[in-house]
This record gives structure tokens, sequence and C-alpha cells, in this order.
């Protein structure tokens, strides 16, 4: 029996492999046995149907692919990218990749190649958090874990549906409600999470800003705040109580769509709650103004002081499985290495330990903005930007303009394929070895069950041919995943957060490790807390006439993203359909369209078909297509975070044809 961990969501289970059997580990301290049906399908997902085993390559993306060597096609891409200024190269890497994987490519492109356009699709996903936490803690640190829910009187749960994105972790707050704790889940969707929950406040789309100001607001008002841990741990609390005092209630609760009286039943649950920790994924974070939501929510714990406090605190939920291990490593495009940013000291410092005078010095390329920047060379790795990029028309049209596009994946199928000049062979799940970090810091080592196939080989093994056919052999000389991960932990001593350093690799076989469990205050330079106002600035794209109707997006609960390994012909996740809409039965009448219509739903960007699913859970001119469709960026819009440089996915406005 071989035990490793899953590698779908930031969860993180726990699991046991034995030949061709897969449970849950009851020992594991994320899941005590057990395991979605995404978990369960990592089985299936090794079946080699669907896998790119060999590499390929062509001149142009109208010629077919022919099989070549690794040496060719290595000594291609590094011949390519020693004709390049360091500006027009380009990585962008995945949560899908283990931190080692992760140390290697940022090590090569920022350290050696010296180009700082090194992001991660989690600049999609996690960004708006990511900066929010830098802003009002002073790190990109999560201070609350899993198991606190079990020491919360209130868990609310803002724009997360993690009855079907963290299925796991749903079980556990279900068990702790049967323990006493009250969950209230903010939604214009009634999702399952909602319908579990013991309140649902149906907000408008777009309005998360006004509802916690609010609450703020209230809590000001009526001295319901945490003076004497205001005025000893917290900035800019006359800032944001002059800012809410000119701020309109009735016009916020207005635009949140809730009636007075759901307010006032919610703020009498929540003034009431010893122990509140509030948790939100996508549903604040892709936003145009994601970073003044989750500022807005972050506001409320430094308010009440209920932060770095057992049972409390602001917890962003990842979705990726070791998008949390590659923000550590430094894998944004904002970020340097090791939570370090580009200042001149945090350079010095990485020189030194990479024995490198090229590290890159300034911020690079986000994803959001690679393909519009005229790259010559391009790196994906283990993601598929043409599914998951907004305005997918465009972002397709700017990928055929870059010279080289080099595709590293694990499977044949994806989107970006066909705009790729050479496609590399990886190993996914299963068949290589190293570590991620789920969503609460639990830093855990997936195993290599099975023999790599084909000529697959593991990410960082990539990275590094291509790092020594460069001439970089004595940076990047590692025989084995635990010499990187051993040189890894030794960077994070760069950093005075990070205590990764007590890591023993060999013992994360046995059990897990929890970094920054020493973390009980701000990490600011003052040591503490910010606050700051912020207001709905109503950027997003508006309805109108021709466009009636709000897109919403998110995960179902057996699919995971496009579905190159859930959405097998022998799958075991057929429960859930995978290409639907969701449409309000009162819009839905208004159209004629009944339960199972075929309908067209159209952008100004473009256009795709689908199945309606009415029902009265919806809000009224909103609708819901899950990510599992792959043709759901044809509809969105490519606007951005001003600050993150995460998109707005959810608040396209669309309309609908029946058929």
């Amino acid at each position: 029996m071989v035990k490793s961990v899953c590698g779908y969501c930031g969860v993180g289970c726990g699991l046991e492999y034995n030949i061709d059997t897969l449970k849950g580990n009851k020992a594991y301290p994320t899941n005590s046995g057990k395991v979605c049906q995404k978990g369960v399908s990592e089985l299936v997902s090794m079946q080699p149907d669907t896998r790119l085993l060999k590499p390929l390559a062509r001149n142009s993306i109208d010629e077919d692919f022919t099989q070549t060597t690794w040496m060719e096609a290595v000594k291609q891409i590094a011949k390519k990218i020693k004709q390049t200024s360091k500006e027009k190269i380009g990585f962008y890497l995945s949560g899908q990749l283990l931190t080692e994987d992760y140390y290697i490519a940022n090590k090569l492109g920022k350290g050696f190649i010296g180009t700082s356009n090194v992001d991660t699709n989690s600049r999609l996903c996690m960004s708006s958090a990511v900066v929010a936490y830098k802003k009002t803690i002073g790190a990109d640190f999560v201070p609350v874990r899993m198991k606190d829910i079990f020491d919360a009187n209130l868990l609310i749960l803002a724009g997360a549906n993690t009855a079907e994105a963290h299925v796991v972790f749903h079980n556990h707050i279900k068990k702790a409600q049967k323990a006493g704790l009250k969950v209230v889940v903010i939604d214009p969707r009634e999702t399952q999470s909602a319908k579990d929950a013991d309140m649902h406040l149906a907000i408008m789309p777009g309005s998360d800003i006004d509802l916690f100001n609010l609450i703020s607001k209230r809590l000001i008002d009526e001295k319901l705040y945490d003076k004497e841990f205001v005025d000893k741990h917290i900035n800019n609390f006359h800032e944001l109580k002059d800012g809410l005092t000119f701020a309109d209630t009735d016009k916020m609760l207005k635009r949140t769509g809730l009636s007075k009286r759901e307010f006032e039943d919610f703020f009498e649950l929540y003034k009431n709650s010893q122990n509140i920790i509030t948790a939100w994924t996508m549903g604040l974070n892709q936003s145009v103004q994601g970073v003044d939501k989750n500022i807005a929510l972050i506001n409320t714990h430094l308010l009440t002081g209920k932060i770095f406090k057992k049972g409390n605190g602001p917890f962003s939920l990842t979705g990726q499985p070791n998008a949390m291990g590659g923000r550590e490593v430094g894998g944004l495009a904002t970020m340097l290495a090791v939570h370090l940013g580009f200042d001149k000291q945090s350079v010095k410092k990485v020189s030194r330990f990479w024995k490198s005078d090229n590290v890159a010095n300034k911020e690079g390329l986000p994803v959001t903005k690679m393909l519009e920047a005229d790259l010559d060379v391009l790196i994906i790795c283990h993601t598929d930007p043409m599914y998951h990029l907004p305005n997918r028309h465009k972002m397709q049209e700017l990928i055929k303009k870059i010279p080289l596009v080099v595709e590293i994946n694990a499977y044949s199928n994806s989107q970006t394929a066909p705009y790729a000049h050479i496609r590399l062979p990886a190993s996914p799940w299963g068949e290589k070895e190293g570590c991620q970090t789920n969503l609460d810091r639990t830093m855990t080592k997936q195993e290599q069950l099975v023999d790599k196939l084909g000529q697959s080989k593991a990410d960082w093994e990539i990275f590094q041919l291509i790092a020594q056919e460069l001439g970089y052999k004595e940076a990047f000389d590692f025989k084995n995943v635990k010499e990187i991960f051993n040189e890894y932990k030794e960077m994070t001593k760069l950093n005075a957060h990070m205590d990764i350093y007590k890591v023993d690799y060999d013992n994360l076989r046995k059990e897990a490790f929890i970094w920054g469990e020493d973390i009980h205050n701000f990490l600011t330079p003052d040591k503490k807390g910010n606050l700051f106002f912020v207001h709905n600035q109503e950027l997003s794209e508006q309805v109108c006439d021709k466009y009636p109707f709000i897109l919403l997006t998110g995960r179902t609960r057996d699919q995971w993203h496009s579905g190159t390994k859930t959405n097998l012909a022998d799958s075991l996740l057929k429960y859930k359909e995978l290409n639907f809409c969701e449409i309000n039965s009162d819009d839905a009448k208004s159209l004629d369209i009944s339960n199972g219509d075929m309908i067209k739903v159209i952008s100004k960007r473009g256009e795709l078909k689908t199945t309606a699913v009415v029902t009265k859970t919806m809000h009224k001119n909103c609708i819901f297509i899950p990510i599992s469709n792959k043709e759901i960026n044809f509809l969105t819009l490519d606007i951005y975070d001003k600050e993150s440089m995460e998109p707005d996915y959810n608040h396209s406005c669309i309309n609908i044809i029946k058929l």
C-alpha cells in the first residue's frame, strides 16, 4: 500500500494506492479517509487513451505535427530563447505543477534567463486574494486552517460552493453544523452549499462590497467593533469610518437585492457569534473589483479582532491542488521567489542564493496579458489557456502571432494544442513524485505509483533539460526531486515568515507538515493590520436591451476544469451533466423556454449552444453555465482587476435564444 495525496482541488486529501484500488487515507488530517468522486477518478485518469506520449514538432500551426526526439525539441527551444530578448519570453505555469516543478521553472525563468514573465494560472483564480492579503495583513498568508471550523460559531461562505468545489471540506462543514456551527451562504444561486446552510443570502451579482460594507458600517455605528484591538493593532480606522459615514446605506442594501429583514436577521446572527470564519473563493476573486471585494471582507475581521485566533479569520479557499505551493515558490509574475518581491534587497538575496547575475528585477507580465505582449516564445505547462482565458476568439487570434509556442502537457486533447509548435509529453499524477501545499498551508507528498508512460518526463526534468541546453548545467544539476526540494527549503530561509526550512522531505512520506503555525500576528513592517475603504464602483459590463442577462460561472462537483482527466469515456464521473444553463423560471417563461430545451447564449464576443435547466433557485436576469462547458469563454469579457489582473468572469452580459 502506497500513501499519496490527491491532485485535484485544494483540500489535498490523503490517498492509499494498491495496484488497482484507490481509497482515502483514514489517518490523513485533511480528509480522515473521505474522498470525493474526482479523487476516486485518479485511477481512471492514469489510462493511456488520451495521453501525449512522444515529443511532437512543426514549423507552422498550419502544418501537421511530426514526431521528434527530446534532444531535437530541447535544442530548438533553447536556440529560440538564445535568439530572443528576455522581455519577449514568457512561462505560463499551472497549479497542477508540483512544488519542485514550479521551483525549477521559476529559477530558470527569473533567475537565469532573467525574464520576470513567469506566471501561473493561479492568476485567474487566487491573485485577488493574494493582493488583498498582502495589503491588509502584510503577506500572502492564509491565517485559517480547515479544522478551525470546529472552533467557530459562524461560517460565512461568500461566493464559494464548497459542496461542489471542495467536497470533502464541505463534509467537514456539515459535521461541524451537527455540533452547533451556523453556516451562512452568500451567493446569487441557491447552490447545494446554500441548501445545506442555515441561511442563504441570495445577493445580486457584483454587490459583495456593498454587503460587507454594510456589516462594517453597522459594527462601527453601533460600536460593536473591538476598540482595544483596533487601537493597538490596526491602521486606517478613521479613513474607513469616514468613508462609511458618507456611504448610502439604503443604496447599498438595494444593490444587494436583499430585504431589510433579511439583512437584519443575518446581522443579528453575526453580532451574536463569538468566533467567525469568512471563507470565499472565485465568486469574489474573479471580478474587475476582486481585490476590493476581498478587502471589504477582510475589513470585518480587522474591525472585530476575529483574526489570528482559534475559530476566526478570513479564509480564502484555493481551488487547485498546488496553487498555494506555486505562490510560495514565487510562481506569480508579481513575486520573485519565496514570497519575496522585486525590491533591491530581495533581488540581491536571490542573486546571491542562486549565484546568478541575471536575476529579474521588476514585475513581469501576468498570464492575462502575455498574449497581448507580442512575445516571441511562450512555454505553457500543464494548463490550457485557450480553454480558460476570457474572450476566447480574441485570445485565439493573439496566440497565432507568437513565433514559438511550446506546450508541456500529459494529455493530447487540450484546446491549446492546435496553436502549439512543439508539444512535450509530461508525467501526470501517479507517474511522478513531489510536494504540494493545500489550501490551509498543509504540505503533502505525492508519490510515484506507476511507471512513466511512453517518453514522458516529470516537468522539472523538462525545464532542467532546457536549462542545461542553455548552458546552466551547474545550477541545474539535480539528480532527483529530493535535491530540488532541499534547495528550495533552504531558500525559504531568505524570508523571515516562511518556516518551510523545517520540513524533512523523507518524513513527508509519513506525515504532513503545516508551515506558518507560529504566525499569530500581522506581517506588515509595523506589525499592524491595514484597513481600506473600498466602494462598489460598478465597473463590470452592464446589462442593456440587447444583452439583458448576467452570466455566472463556476465548478461542478464531478468535473475538473475542461475534463481532460475527469470527462473520459469510461469515467466514474457520470453523475451530473456537464453542459447546461440554469435560468430563472420566470425568465424562461417570458422566453418560452422549457426545461431541456436547446438554447443559444450570446454575448458581444461570441456564442454557444447548451441545454436549459429551468429553476426557481436562480436570480431573475441571471444565468449560470459551468466551466465544464469548454466553450464558456467565447462569452466572457477580458476586463481585469487593476491590481490583481484577475478576469471578471462572473459578470458578462448575454442574451438567450431558444433553438
